[in-house]
């Protein structure tokens, strides 16, 4: 029989299918990383959703046969230690590419109509005590005709680019950071910067991309540009993009991810109140559909595991 941990469960809102043909279901709302060998002892199978399983964590787990990363993202697991070491991993591919284009483009118009200024002015007395019926503020900058810079054409980026071309704005794909080729159909890194309204950013935190956009890219930005970040925060110097954002710099940032989640509650983003800074907590992912469609292909990782079937492996 098979015994199941889920260590972060409390990050999907709703509750998996639990198989039948198993000895043990575990359901642990979140795990500390010093919890993670007593919660897997004699375990067999581990979900998890952003708890990292390093190779020295994986060592001390002999019976680990075989690890589902309930997201498309799977840096929080060493994959290459698991394939020197036979456990299989899989993720879930693509499930939330329709509600992170979404969020992406509703950001791109709070950020660029400057809604978060207007709401401010609406609900202070600038509105109420204005000699004319509206108040007016920052310049409001329309979206159609735009210059959306894709970093990252992955499921997600395609179907931004897809949603953004319907709304008229121009998109340029970025090629990697310091390529040597551009190739045909993508735009020079440093280029796109200089050149889009908007940079939205779409790819994996690897080694190449951790402080992708830092000082000196936020530098090559329009003054009139705005940052999107739905991937992952470790892609961008949070300390260079609140100078970027007070300074004015870049004239916006919206980000559903941050370096260390859940952040202290004293961090910048936190206390700062920037009228330019959008913040959601890491939820672009969770539209109904894109949670109903992770939890079932998570179900299904599982179930094709117990039928001997390794479904979306990584590893």
């Amino acid at each position: 029989m098979t015994k199941i941990v889920f260590l972060d469960a409390a990050t999907l809102p709703i509750p998996l299918n639990r198989p039948s043909n198993i000895s043990a279901w575990v359901e642990r709302d979140s795990t500390k990383p010093s919890e993670i060998l007593a919660a897997l002892n004699d375990t067999d199978v581990v979900i998890t959703n952003k708890v990292p399983l390093s190779a020295e964590t994986l060592q001390q787990l002999p019976k680990l046969k075989y690890i589902c990363v309930a997201a498309s993202g799977y840096d929080c697991v060493d994959v290459g230690y698991c394939k020197e070491r036979g456990i299989a991993v899989s993720n879930v591919p693509g499930y939330a590419y329709r509600s992170v284009a979404e969020h992406v483009i509703a950001s791109i118009y709070v950020l660029r109509r400057q809604m978060l200024s207007y709401h401010r002015i609406a609900t202070s007395r600038d509105w109420s005590e204005s000699p004319v019926f509206c108040a007016h503020g920052p310049k409001i900058l329309d979206v159609a005709g735009s210059t959306l810079g894709l970093i990252g054409a992955g499921a997600i980026g395609m179907e931004v680019a897809r949603l953004a071309k319907g709304l008229g704005m121009n998109v340029i794909l970025s090629e990697r950071r310091n390529a040597s080729k551009v190739r045909s159909g993508y735009t020079d890194f440093y280029e796109v910067l200089k050149q889009s309204d908007v940079i939205s950013l779409h790819c994996p935190a690897t080694s190449e991309t951790i402080g992708l956009i830092g000082a000196r890219e936020l530098g090559l930005m329009k003054s009139s540009a705005v940052l999107v970040n739905t991937a992952r925060g470790s892609l961008v110097d949070e300390r260079a993009l609140e100078s970027a954002l007070v300074s004015g710099q870049i004239a916006g940032a919206a980000l559903d991810v941050l370096q260390v989640e859940p952040p202290h509650e004293r961090h910048r983003f936190l206390t700062r109140h920037l009228d330019n800074l959008l913040l959601t907590p890491h939820v672009a992912w969770a539209s109904t559909h894109g949670v109903e469609t992770l939890s079932q292909a998570v179900s299904s990782n599982i179930g094709g595991y117990l039928k001997g079937e390794i479904r979306n492996r990584v590893a």
